[in-house]
C-alpha cells in the first residue's frame, strides 16, 4: 500500500473538509485514519488511500503536521459539544473568533498565536483521552512534534 513514489509517512490531509492521516504500520504498510464527525475519534478508512495519495488537488489537500493539528481541532470544536476543560478551551477560541467577527476584523497576530496554542493543547488533551479509551488511531505526539 505504501508503493507511492514520494510518499513520506506519516502524511496529513484534508479530504473533502475532513482531516485524514496516513501512518506507517509496523510491517511497513500504511493505515488511513479519518476523523469522525460524531466522536472526534479516528476511523480506519483504508479504502480512500489511492484516492488521497494519487488524487491530491480538488477537494484533497496535503497539510503539514502543525496545520493538521489546527484543522483537526477546528473540526472538533465545530462539530462536537460537551463539557470539561477541552470544551471550555474550544469556547475560548470561539469567543476570540466571535469578537473579531463582531468588530469586522481579522484576528490580531496575538489572537492568532493564542488560538494556535490553545488548539495545539486541546489536540494533545483530546488525543490522550482517545488513547486512554483504546482508540488505535490516537496520536498526541503529532502536536508535540509540530
Amino acid at each position: 500500500m505504501t508503493e507511492v513514489p514520494g510518499l513520506v509517512l506519516p502524511s496529513y490531509y484534508l479530504y473533502y473538509q475532513s482531516p485524514v492521516k496516513i501512518v506507517q504500520t509496523p510491517d511497513g504498510g500504511a493505515r488511513v485514519w479519518r476523523l469522525s464527525i460524531d466522536s472526534g475519534g479516528w476511523h480506519e478508512k483504508n479504502d480512500i488511500f489511492v484516492e488521497i495519495t494519487l488524487g491530491v488537488g480538488g477537494d484533497i489537500f496535503r497539510r503539514s503536521a502543525e496545520d493538521f493539528v489546527q484543522e483537526v481541532e477546528a473540526f472538533r470544536a465545530h462539530h462536537l459539544r460537551g463539557d470539561g476543560p477541552i470544551f471550555a478551551l474550544y469556547e475560548t477560541v470561539r469567543s476570540i473568533e466571535l469578537l473579531a467577527d463582531a468588530e469586522a476584523r481579522h484576528e490580531t497576530p496575538k489572537e492568532q498565536a493564542l488560538i494556535r496554542g490553545i488548539r495545539q493543547r486541546t489536540f494533545v488533551m483530546f488525543e490522550e483521552q482517545l488513547r486512554a479509551a483504546g482508540d488505535p488511531g490516537a496520536d498526541p505526539d503529532i502536536a508535540r512534534a509540530a
